[in-house]
């Protein structure tokens, strides 16, 4: 079985400075159009599904519609996460383009969302849901949760997402490297119980990954070799993942080759097995990865939520969209209110549909 996504990274620059993530410190060229028209006919071979364009902030590539468009003739399932700065500019350009479109959002409280962030985006981010809207996309929220923004799940949830139809993927912190923080137990089953509603996305797998301590060395879960190939902006194969890029080996035109050569059956071999492999509950790679033991308890876990999010985005959401949706139903969410305040007035028509019942990819 080959793989099935492919994280390409367009760049690593950022134009935030989130206090979870370090990718935005790295230097980083853009990739050109010529390596990725290569690369996209190399990963079509390989059998790849779902390209996600990933950044840093995808969106600082000027030609990232260009990419888009080729991903889609080819056939790709395209996915974009971005904090919604550039969006707005960019939108009508994309429109179309982007099967799944992520917009970051940490808090409901602009003050503490901008802290998060830490660059001034809560409005931008607001603008970028409205404008999507207004363009028939259906946007998915995606919250990045941590001990200390959990609270926010159940405001986003009832002012924003609900509202308005749109996806709230609970997304939940990593450790790596010093970045990041064990999830506390209150964390977690809030998350399970707000990945049971409708309109939201939880893989409960991951969950129960942590609560076992992460990926053994000694029985490995991840597959990140086997299921994920990453692209550096540099036009490298970067194995055995982001995260803890081992190798980095020029693609120059071969990815097909390069794919099937001694050098990745090396690090296939030993995916999830290194030292520095234990632990890990990197969700890139575990979402992939769940679906490569289909005897395990991770897989029947993952599978529900799977198929009630594509039932959402590829039926429920399309139908609305043909409907026209419509500019957003923007809850009066202030820059001044204390943290974790907001004035909303709580109304929602709630449609249950057989969707997204479950408890739960690039966040930029």
């Amino acid at each position: 079985m080959g793989p099935v996504l492919c994280n390409y990274y367009v760049t690593y620059r950022c134009n935030a400075r989130c206090g979870f993530c370090d990718i935005w410190e790295q230097p980083s060229p853009m990739i050109s159009l010529s390596d990725a028209e290569t690369n996209l006919d190399d990963l079509r071979r390989l059998g790849v599904r779902f390209i996600d364009f990933t950044g840093g902030e995808p969106l600082l590539h000027r030609h990232l519609d260009q990419l888009l468009e080729m991903a889609k003739d080819r056939g790709f399932l395209t996915t974009v996460t971005t904090n919604g700065l550039l969006y707005p500019k960019r939108a009508e350009a994309l429109s179309g383009k982007i099967d799944l479109l992520h917009f970051s959002i940490d808090s409901s409280n602009a003050a503490d969302h901008d802290r998060s962030r830490g660059v001034k985006c809560f409005d931008k981010l607001m603008e970028s849901i409205d404008v999507a809207m207004s363009l028939g996309e259906s946007p998915d929220l995606l919250l990045t949760v941590t001990n200390d923004n959990y609270g926010e799940i159940r405001k986003i949830y009832e002012e924003l997402a609900l509202p308005n139809k749109l996806v709230l993927i609970l997304n939940p912190l990593f450790e790596y490297n010093s970045l990041g923080e064990q999830l506390s137990e209150d964390v977690m089953r809030l998350m399970e119980e707000f990945g049971r509603k409708p309109y939201t996305y939880l893989n409960p797998a991951f969950l129960t990954l942590r609560k076992k301590g992460g990926n053994d060395p000694d029985k490995p879960t991840c597959k990140a070799v086997s299921s994920t190939v990453v692209i550096s902006p540099s036009n490298e194969l970067v194995l055995p993942c982001y995260h803890y890029g081992l190798e980095k080996v020029p693609i120059e035109g071969k990815l097909y080759d390069l794919w099937r050569s001694d050098t990745v059956d090396g690090h296939r071999a030993l995916e999830g097995r290194h030292e520095v492999c234990r632990g890990c509950t990197i969700n890139c790679y575990f979402e992939p990865s769940f679906s490569r033991s289909p005897g395990s308890r991770y897989f029947w876990q993952s599978m529900p939520s799977k198929i009630g999010y594509g039932w959402t985005k590829f039926v429920v959401q399309r139908m609305r969209s043909r409907a026209g949706t419509g500019a957003a139903l923007l809850p009066e969410w202030s820059s001044d209110p204390a943290p974790g305040t907001f004035s909303g007035d709580g109304s929602s028509e709630v449609i249950e549909l057989p969707i997204l019942g479950r408890p739960a990819r690039s966040d930029t």
